[in-house]
């Protein structure tokens, strides 16, 4: 057993972030005698599975050697087949897993077969590293919700814009660029209808590089008041649109509008309810949502409990003013005891701007 060989999997698992959904980061290693003799990574949904590519480019030299994969070999046959067959007729001796794939079509069973074969299985090494790097397919796993990631940049007093409306740009180059990573490596972004009406924004991932993706954009419309010349359905972008609305939307302006996006009717009322909305793009293998609403949106996520990792740009200005929104609006609380707390923070400087990440710690 040997941690670095693990790393080296969790690292060319990496390398497909944002790009397997609905399936998961696997990277994997192949090491005969101390060396690395195949490694491989799944690049993305359909196409052959880590511990395959591991083993096709180790060739021989699989058999009597070890294998380190960062999740749990599959035993069933889904768009590829099983990987355990694979690992069995390729001659491995030890395989060391970093954590079981949640999976009910796996859980156990892909170690089980392996053993019952006469493979010797090790599992738990870097399995925190391993659940950090899969946290979005666990979630979609156990709960068929997306994870939720909601992004802010404020002011150093926690202001999204000044009190004219003005937010472009509060934060620095090198903060906006993370920020349009965070677009790459997601399915989706949601906005709502204000933020559309306002910037008339395209949505799109803006960084250099053939590899970018567009995430799917999701805009909360509860009386389908959407221009039908908004730039977001620019016909050149390569990302699908869907727009939430209610029971209030006017039936020639949703049937106007499906020409250029999906629309779901969520539900009866003045606002789209987002827990249901949330089970419907779960519904579409949805796995992640990425969230740059205004405050009323922001406050919406919070107040329903329904934010999983929260992206806070802090940029080091002072906008001042009662009539400047905060990040997060609503009712608000009452008691501090009654607060939404980060768990598990980081910090890390952006140029001049601070990027604070924390989990959010569920309210029940």
């Amino acid at each position: 057993m040997d941690i670095r060989y693990m790393k080296k999997a969790i690292a060319l698992a990496k390398r497909a972030t944002g790009r397997t959904s609905p399936n998961p980061l696997v990277g994997a290693v192949v090491v005969r005698k101390g060396e690395i003799v195949g490694t491989g990574y799944h690049h993305k949904s359909g196409e052959p599975h880590a511990e395959i590519i591991a083993l096709e480019r180790a060739g021989d030299l699989s058999r009597g050697a070890e294998l380190y994969v960062n999740l749990e070999p599959c035993n069933h046959r889904g768009q590829t087949p099983p990987c355990t067959e694979a690992i069995i007729k390729a001659g491995i001796k030890r395989v060391f897993i970093a954590i079981r794939d949640p999976n009910p079509l796996v859980n156990g069973k892909g170690i089980a077969k392996l053993r019952e074969n006469g493979i010797e299985v090790y599992e738990g090494l870097l399995k925190e590293e391993a659940f950090k790097i899969n946290e979005i397919f666990f979630k979609y796993i156990h709960s068929k919700l997306p994870f939720v990631a909601l992004k802010t940049a404020i002011s150093i007093d926690g202001r999204i814009a000044t009190k004219a409306g003005e937010s472009r740009w509060i934060t620095g180059e090198k903060a906006r660029r993370h920020g349009h990573t965070l677009r790459n490596i997601h399915d989706a972004i949601l906005v709502g209808i204000g933020t559309v009406k306002r910037d008339n924004p395209r949505l799109t991932c803006r960084l250099p590089g053939k590899k970018v993706r567009n995430p799917i954009r999701i805009i909360l419309d509860s009386k389908l008041s959407i221009d039908y010349d908004a730039r977001v359905f620019d016909s050149y972008i390569s990302a699908p649109i869907i727009i939430a609305t209610t029971n209030q939307a006017p039936l020639h302006k949703l049937e106007q509008i499906q020409k250029k996006a999906k629309v779901l009717v969520i539900n009866e009322g003045l606002q789209v309810d987002l827990s249901i909305l949330l089970r419907r793009l779960g519904e579409m293998e949805i796995t992640s949502i990425l969230v740059e609403g205004g405050s009323r949106i922001n406050g919406s996520f919070l107040a329903a409990n329904l934010v999983d990792k929260y992206y806070c740009y802090i940029s080091p200005i002072i906008i001042g003013g009662d009539g400047a929104p905060g990040a997060f609006g609503g009712e608000g609380i009452r008691a501090l005891t009654s607060a939404s707390k980060l768990m598990d923070v980081f910090v890390k400087h952006l140029g001049e701007d601070l990027l604070i990440t924390g989990y959010l710690k569920k309210q029940h």
